[in-house]
């Protein structure tokens, strides 16, 4: 690569080299930091998906530069496809070293869902625990005197921020709009690795416990202290991951009144990787993609193994998340952790999903809980991993276009978390 240092040439760069498959030559350019979240089958993977949504790369745009603080210049790449539209963002130092790397679509302002009315409630900003972690939030308290119920919101893996960002879509913002509409304070609030990306990243010996279980006992603290909140009534809803972890938090602090699981998975994470990138390879085959199915499945297969220890090479492992992360993973038993709670549960499931799926990961609740009278399980068939509603086989581009959580969805929890489980027996 001879494009030196300048970071709209890096950019421009980038982009070529992704059209043309040679991930492992991005990977090069991986600050540390970056190269602790991710790698170049992590990459590989995500490109696929992109392109097979939106067709091949048909125009390249100019870059657009701008100052991102830190010595970091960012760079907006605009890209052109046959069926789209997406923006190859990208972060570089002064040595030409990338610190982020982003695959954005266009993304249209955020609308309130038709369910949710802000005239009912009040937001403000918080933050979230203590000392160089911390974490910015938002408070969203209903008018009235209450005593209301509250739910402090968990996203799922990865780094999103505190409405789950994703395009022109926000699903924990549409939950926490339809919530507090409904009379249930809610606390949501940016993930630790969206916040201090640079520090968790390396961080050693960084677990699924450490990024979310800290600030979610924080949140519900916070919560509980809100005038009008009883706090004896404040839930922890989890999306996907945060659905998997929930158990682990009201595990960690007795004071939850219970859980809300929303498409949380019971298989383990690295059997679900294979299985997802499979079907994305179904969708749209060829030789790039079952290379990325043969690289998620060395991955997966290394994750598993007997040898996996403390100083497995992060980059030989699945979605660039070191060796002390998938260890904690392997320990950890939703299920079984759930069952040792003697806390109500509401545990949702889309029927649709096919990242946490029906018949994948549903029956693990099911066998653990089912028995239990404390325990809703519920199936909406019409809704896919992030709740939205639709038809026919479920795939990335259907979450592209400007959609809202499922408005009975939101209506069922709200009468879930308003309702008296103490006189479930």
């Amino acid at each position: 690569m001879t494009t030196g240092t300048e970071p709209a040439a890096i950019a421009v760069a980038i982009v070529e080299m992704a059209q043309q498959g040679r991930f492992a030559e991005i990977e090069h350019l991986f600050a540390p930091p970056l190269r602790a979240l991710i790698n170049a089958e992590v990459l590989q993977v995500a490109w696929v998906a992109e392109m097979g949504k939106r067709g091949p790369v048909s125009a390249v745009g100019e870059p657009v530069s701008e100052q991102a603080g830190a010595g970091l210049v960012r760079v907006s790449v605009p890209v052109t496809c046959e069926r789209g539209a997406l923006t190859v963002v990208v972060a570089v130092d002064h040595d030409g070293m990338l610190h982020d790397l982003l695959l954005a679509a266009a993304a249209a302002p955020w609308a309130p869902p038709p369910y949710a009315d802000p005239r009912t409630f009040d937001e403000h900003d918080v933050m979230i625990g203590d000392g160089p972690l911390a974490v910015p939030g938002t408070m969203s308290l209903p008018h009235g005197p209450g005593p209301r119920p509250g739910v402090v919101l968990l996203s799922g893996g990865g780094p999103f921020d505190r409405d789950a960002t994703s395009g022109a879509n926000k699903p924990l913002k549409d939950l926490a709009w339809g919530l507090a509409g409904r009379g249930v304070a809610v606390l949501r609030f940016d993930k630790v690795t969206y916040a201090h990306s640079g520090q968790v990243a390396n961080a050693a010996g960084f677990t699924m416990a450490d990024e979310y279980v800290p600030h979610a006992v924080a949140a519900v603290h916070l919560l509980q202290r809100q005038p009008g909140v009883d706090p004896a009534r404040v839930f922890v809803l989890g999306h996907s991951m945060g659905g998997k972890v929930a158990p682990r938090v009201a595990a960690a602090e007795p004071s939850v009144a219970g859980l809300v699981i929303m498409a949380g998975d019971t298989q383990p994470m690295h059997q679900a990787a294979v299985r997802v990138v499979r079907y994305l390879a179904s969708l749209d085959p060829g030789p790039a993609v079952e290379a990325a199915v043969e690289a998620i499945t060395r991955q997966a297969a290394m994750v598993a193994g007997p040898d996996l220890s403390p100083s497995t090479p992060t980059e030989a492992l699945l979605f660039g998340w070191p060796a002390a992360y998938w260890l904690d993973l392997r320990d950890y038993d939703p299920v079984a952790t759930a069952a040792a709670l003697d806390r109500p549960m509401f545990i949702l499931q889309g029927g649709r999903d096919y990242q946490v799926t029906v018949t994948d990961d549903l029956p693990g609740w099911k066998a653990g809980l089912a028995h239990r009278p404390d325990v809703t399980i519920r199936v909406y068939d019409a809704d896919n991993h992030l709740f939205f509603p639709g038809t026919g086989p479920s795939t990335p581009a259907e979450y592209e276009p400007a959609q809202h959580v499922d408005p009975n969805v939101v209506a069922d929890i709200a009468e879930w978390l308003r309702r008296d489980h103490a006189n479930i027996v």
